[in-house]
């Protein structure tokens, strides 16, 4: 049993490891020499449990999404308002970007290994979905089509991890956070940006023409 809770140990010092590099570095400049250095762990020791680097990024990826998953369980369900429930769920994949660097490596790894299964998106899409099917009828708006909305969401957080990594790397303020940016801006999409005493008579169309 000791010795199980020490491989397992092990492992976890080297997937948080390698997410520090893979999220900074990418996974292409990463070697397992720099990660095996800043775990303190021996190479030997390291290709024991991941015989490759690419059986590290997997791992990485697996956890990452695993994570996520288990965050999103935990956001609140509102069946009669799955709208603001799907803004609940963009904020909080905003938090564990900015938050967990095992997220952020999972969000880069997928992008840089077209090959991997393990793909980050894959992890909260599908609740995105979901939401978004509910909300027909209920607090969407009439018109508006549910594939717009979630390109929307994938927009959002795209910017919301580029934002992360200017912070991360100094060139942003990162007084404020990602999450209280994105609610910012969920606020602005909610209620329009449109003034509809100074448009009518002016098609949806002709304002982004």
């Amino acid at each position: 049993m000791v010795k199980q809770e020490r491989a397992a140990r092990t492992r976890e010092t080297l997937m948080q490891a390698a997410a520090e590099f893979f999220d900074r570095d990418g996974y292409g400049t990463t070697t397992l020499s720099r990660i095996s250095k800043a775990a303190g762990i021996s190479m030997g020791a390291l290709t024991f449990h991941f015989p490759t680097k690419d059986d590290l990024a997997d791992a990485v990826q697996v956890r990452g999404g695993t994570i996520t998953r288990d965050a999103l369980d935990r956001v609140a369900v509102d069946p009669d308002r799955p709208l603001r429930v799907l803004v609940g769920v963009t904020l909080e994949l905003a938090r564990l970007l900015e938050k967990e660097a095992i997220v952020r490596a999972a969000a880069r790894l997928t992008r840089e290994r077209r090959s991997t299964s393990a793909d980050w998106p894959a992890t909260w899409l599908p609740t995105v979905e979901r939401l978004l099917e509910s909300a027909t009828g209920h607090d969407l708006r009439q018109g508006i089509d549910p594939k717009a909305v979630q390109a929307l969401v994938v927009h959002l957080l795209t910017g919301a991890e580029a934002q992360i990594r200017c912070a991360t790397s100094g060139a942003r303020d990162p007084s404020e956070s990602a999450e209280s940016q994105l609610s910012d801006i969920w606020h602005v999409v909610l209620r329009g940006v449109a003034d509809g005493t100074r448009t009518q008579g002016r098609g949806e169309d002709e304002l982004v023409s």
